[in-house]
């Protein structure tokens, strides 16, 4: 525990008004505060220094524990002190700190416990030695000069101990027929002393007295002798005079005091602050209080803590009375200041008011001029801000048109791009010539299509649409494979290629999507421009103690002028010279911003005919809202073998051959002829296609034809791609059909929004045509696994299905009017599609889509399942079932019913009858 007791306030507990600064500041180090001796200690200190309100106490309590004491010791010297007092708990450990604080010209009292050192300005306490011998003198006309003695020491260590076990012995010394019998060592503790104390006393049955050090151990040496009931028979001697009562009562024959030199510590440190003569020894005399002198010494006891209180009562009204002085002084400050300020304004008043008569005439001349002035400011500014809107507006219109003029690129990179790869990639019979012109084609396509992302990505930079979807990823990886990348065309030019990474892994937090736009940039350009026999070097490293990370790409080539350096990272910038004169102005740009998005920097610096090192700096921690949150990805297409039809539904058939390729039908949605016409080419090898050029048309296409699959393009006049999706989707009839959108718009949002429209694929242009054939079979094959879902679900318990899509509502309101017409034996699809509101080819479409059944076996599956509920009442024959569930005769039932189950109706009632409970 530690406490700074300021003026007045530690004895009243509170202070009316706020304390002076304090005079002196004395550092107290008490070995502990438990105890009677020790609080008698504080108590005295508490009523000397309510005296002196301009002391400040800081006392510490070391809880008999010498390490934390020399702590506190140097801990109090650091918080600035002018004396400190140390009542050690081992003179030996404490010593140094004593020893460091006196050296740095600290005055240091010591109270009642020695060190072993000298450096030290003062002691007070009592003379343990005296102490031991008084103790012994006593003891022997106790005795009558002739007994045994158990004596209870204290720690060993302490230098209390050691003068009370000398005093002790040197004063036995006198009485030959008086010896100590035992020694118990207490270490002040009564816990622990009870245990050796009994077994001493059980070993010295001779003993009549017992020695304790302290008060504290008499009072735990009665218990002991009051449970082996050798109270009436051993007496006790105690250190301290503090436990009167107990002598009073006769539990002690006597107790040994010395003032506890509370009140004698505080008077010694303030002679020795300021500076006035004082002992460097001051030794408390003994007094032995026995039963003779034990009431008087109580009756001064009270008397002084009578007097104490008055004290505090005396001084807690003075505190008062002083706080009232300070308040009334304080206003009567104020009050005096505020005439004075009153006298003051008054005067500045009399000269504004005279000097406001001289300046209004002013006033009134050049307000005249300021409204003028006003009015023609206004109208500028008025003025300024058409125009900014009027820029605002064009600049904006120019960039929309930019955009959709880059998105339109996408279309004839298509149809240039897709026959290219095909002719490249299907083994056709091409010379040599043929193949590398056709390379060189596909390879200035590319260049093109990224040119054309480079002008998109721009864009989303200007306006704030590029995100950053961050992970945690290794760095030395993700750019060790950009680099690897490079190292054949680089082999080829003969250009040495070095990848440099200061550690073996480096987590960091980056979009990989943006990044890697970066450094191919970086990278591309350190190859196109570094000469045969060069070299480009690319180092990786932590940076700024490892809170970020570093990639330089440098390379030997020509370099880069100051004049250019200046304008490298700008948009569409192209110097005089060098390799900044030969590029499009967009790439150091576009990776310019994307770095920035990663609140990183790409730098430059760069020396005309001795290469260029781009340096990019990003932190390895990123913001929480650049971080992925676990946005739903698009959806993938999984290729998986459709379920096998449940059993209620008859014989296995086989998906594929139910529907052959040459009965599925794509219908084509595309606004533009070149593409229309190749998406068809591609897809008629292998399906049947319909097409359409508009939204509008489109979707009528899909509902009278209820087609098996739609590739539909997004941007189109009229009726758009994400609409035609929403209207298929809203619509029963269409609504099973998987549709994959075409589209030039390469964004995530843009694709995320097609998925929400509920597309299920978003192929982007220029795409490959035989990946879009590959992702038609597949959501052909997803189709037939849902078909199988559709059947088992409907199988089990047509009642439960619950209308959760269109296609499940389509079912419902199917097997609704079957059941409702289930005895009609002339029930056609004519009558049910009329009853559905529909034309008979599209209920065969939409049955054939669902299901991957015909209308009439569904008829005949929905009524075989009836009939099995209808079999388990034995109220109603085999016949009976039968002409209820619309068969002309029932030998045709029958037959039908062993066609699906192998079992006859007779036998599957035997069977299920018997079997119930």
């Amino acid at each position: 525990m530690w406490a700074w007791w300021g003026p007045m306030c530690v004895l009243l507990g509170g202070c009316a008004g706020p304390a002076p600064p304090p005079a002196y500041r004395i550092g107290f180090s008490q070995c502990s505060t438990q105890g009677i001796w020790r609080q008698a200690v504080l108590a005295g200190m508490e009523r000397e220094l309510s005296f002196h309100p301009e002391v400040q106490l800081r006392m510490l309590d070391a809880k008999d524990n010498s390490q934390r004491q020399s702590q506190q010791i140097r801990e109090l010297v650091r918080g600035g002190i002018d004396l400190l007092i140390v009542s050690p708990y081992e003179p030996g450990p404490v010593t140094p700190a004593v020893e460091a604080a006196y050296e740095t010209g600290i005055p240091v009292l010591l109270l009642d416990r020695r060190i072993t050192s000298q450096q030290f300005t003062a002691y007070v306490g009592g003379d343990n030695v005296a102490v031991g011998q008084t103790a012994a003198r006593y003891a022997a006309s106790l005795l009558h000069e002739h007994g045994s003695v158990i004596e209870l020491t204290g720690a060993r260590k302490s230098s209390a101990t050691a003068g009370r076990l000398l005093g002790f012995a040197q004063g036995l010394k006198a009485y030959p027929n008086m010896h100590v019998a035992a020694e118990v060592t207490g270490n002040w503790n009564i816990t622990t002393l009870k245990a050796p104390l009994k077994a001493a006393l059980l070993a010295h049955p001779e003993a009549t007295l017992i020695f304790a050090h302290n008060d504290n151990m008499g009072k735990a040496a009665a218990e002991v002798l009051q449970q082996l009931g050798l109270t009436r028979k051993v007496g006790i001697i105690g250190v301290d005079g503090l436990a009167l009562d107990l002598v009073d009562r006769g539990v002690f024959k006597a107790s040994l005091l010395y003032a506890p030199a509370g009140e004698d510590a505080i008077r010694t440190a303030l002679r020795i602050l300021n500076h006035q003569p004082f002992k460097r020894e001051n030794k408390l005399s003994t007094v032995v209080i026995d039963s003779t002198n034990v009431e008087m010494m109580m009756q001064q006891r009270e008397k002084i803590l009578t007097q104490q209180k008055d004290i505090e009562l005396q001084h807690g009204l003075l505190q008062r009375l002083q706080a009232t002085y300070a308040s009334q002084h304080t206003v009567l400050y104020v009050l005096l200041a505020t005439l004075l300020g009153a006298l003051a304004l008054g005067a500045l008043a009399w000269r504004s008011a005279r000097k406001n008569r001289l300046i209004n005439g002013q006033l009134a001349l050049l307000n005249g001029q300021l409204s003028a002035q006003n009015e023609e400011i206004s109208q500028q500014r008025n003025h300024i801000a058409a125009l900014a809107e009027q820029g605002r507006a064009d600049t904006e219109a120019k960039l929309r048109f930019f955009t959709n003029f880059s998105h339109e690129l996408r279309t004839p990179l298509t149809l240039i791009l897709g026959p290219v790869e095909e002719l490249l990639g299907s083994g056709s019979d091409l010379s040599g010539a043929q193949r590398q012109d056709l390379a060189l084609v596909q390879r200035n396509t590319q260049r093109l299509l990224q040119l054309v992302n480079q002008l998109l990505d721009f864009r989303k930079i200007e306006v704030g649409k590029m995100a950053v979807r961050a992970t945690e990823s290794d760095l030395v990886a993700f750019v060790r494979e950009l680099v690897e990348a490079f190292e054949k065309p680089a082999r080829l030019r003969g250009v040495q290629l070095r990848f440099v990474a200061a550690e073996a892994e480096l987590p960091a937090w980056f979009d990989a999507n943006l990044l890697d736009k970066v450094f191919l940039n970086l990278l591309s350009n350190a190859l196109k421009f570094t000469p045969e026999q060069g070299r480009i070097t690319v180092s990786l490293q932590a940076a700024e103690g490892g809170r970020a990370w570093r990639v330089s790409v440098a390379d030997t080539g020509p370099g880069i002028s100051a004049s250019d350096r200046a304008h490298v990272f700008e948009w569409f910038y192209q110097g005089e010279q060098g390799a900044v004169a030969q590029g499009s102005g967009m790439g150091l740009a576009l990776a310019h911003g994307l770095v920035r998005l990663h609140q990183g920097q790409l730098t430059l610096s760069s020396q005309p005919g001795q290469g260029s090192t781009f340096t990019v700096t990003a932190p390895r921690e990123l913001p929480a809202e650049l971080q992925a949150r676990g946005a739903a990805p698009l959806p993938a297409l999984a290729l998986e073998e459709p379920e096998p039809l449940p059993a209620d539904f008859g014989p296995e058939v086989s998906l594929a051959a139910a529907e052959t390729a040459s009965e599925t039908l794509v219908l084509v949605i595309e606004d533009n002829a070149e593409v229309n016409d190749f998406v068809a080419r591609k897809l008629r090898g292998d399906f049947r296609v319909q097409t359409a050029t508009d939204g509008h048309s489109g979707f009528r296409m899909a509902t009278e034809l209820i087609p098996d699959l739609i590739v539909c393009d997004v941007m189109m006049p009229g009726l758009g791609g994400l609409e035609v999706v929403t209207q298929l989707r809203a619509d029963w009839r269409t609504s099973h059909i998987p549709v994959i959108l075409l589209t030039a718009r390469s964004a995530a949002e843009q694709q995320l929004e097609g998925v929400q429209a509920g597309a299920d694929l978003y192929l982007t242009k220029p795409f490959n045509p035989t990946f879009l054939l590959e992702s038609v079979r597949t959501l052909l094959a997803n189709r037939a696994r849902q078909r199988t879902h559709f059947r088992r679900e409907l199988s089990l318990d047509t009642a439960t299905v619950a209308p959760a899509s269109p296609d499940q509502k389509f079912l419902l309101d199917l097997t609704a009017v079957v059941e409702a017409h289930l005895t009609k034996t002339d029930l056609s699809v004519e009558d049910i599609a009329h009853a559905l509101g529909i034309s008979r080819m599209q209920l065969y479409r939409k049955v054939k889509a669902v299901l991957g059944t015909g209308v009439t076996d569904f008829i005949q599956s929905l009524r075989l399942t009836k009939a099995r509920e209808l079999l388990l009442d034995e109220q109603r024959t085999v016949a009976d079932v039968a002409y209820e569930l619309g068969f002309s005769s029932p030998s045709y039932f029958s037959t039908s019913f062993r066609a699906r189950y192998q079992l006859s109706p007779s036998e599957f009632r035997a069977l299920h009858v018997s079997a119930a409970p």
